[in-house]
């Protein structure tokens, strides 16, 4: 895990090698309970038996629970110790490029591409973030994220 103690050194990683998580394995319940959380339960997803003769042989993620998973990679791999809060913004593009098979082990690529203070208590980040599927080369999802991280009570950001 890559460890800053405070919001300014988010500079060090501009133009720096991406930093990579830890894998994570897909189940078919996290697959399950994302289906049902987002009432998705198209049979690729869910029908462990009917996937079998789909075109994957198996039961795939949807690229969405891919995508939420981003939070996760990047807490499990950057630690910013005196951030106070950090919020999702938005997201520039995002290509679901590969399916994730149930079982499929995932990590993310994280390359800091923009950062830029906003207000007089926060920074805005973009996030060339790439979710690997053990195994292959082709990366699953490519993304563009936008994050805003605000420093705890009293710290500065820049």
């Amino acid at each position: 895990m890559l460890m800053l103690t405070k919001l300014s050194e988010l500079s060090t990683l501009l133009n720096a090698p991406a930093v990579v998580s830890g894998w994570l394995t897909i189940t078919q319940s996290q697959i399950n309970q994302f289906a049902q959380a987002t009432l998705d339960p198209q049979w690729i997803h869910v029908d462990v038996e009917k996937a079998k003769g789909g075109p994957f042989g198996s039961t795939i993620a949807h690229g969405f629970l891919t995508l939420s998973l981003i939070p996760y990679f990047f807490e499990s791999s950057i630690l910013i110790k005196e951030q106070g809060m950090g919020v999702n913004y938005g997201l520039n593009k995002v290509r679901f490029t590969s399916p994730v098979l149930v079982n499929s082990e995932l990590r993310a690529h994280f390359e800091l591409i923009e950062l830029q203070q906003i207000g007089h208590d926060g920074v805005q980040v973009n996030w060339a973030v790439k979710i690997e599927r053990k195994g292959t080369e082709k990366m699953v999802c490519i993304a563009e994220t936008i994050a805003r991280y605000y420093p705890s009570k009293g710290d500065s950001i820049l």
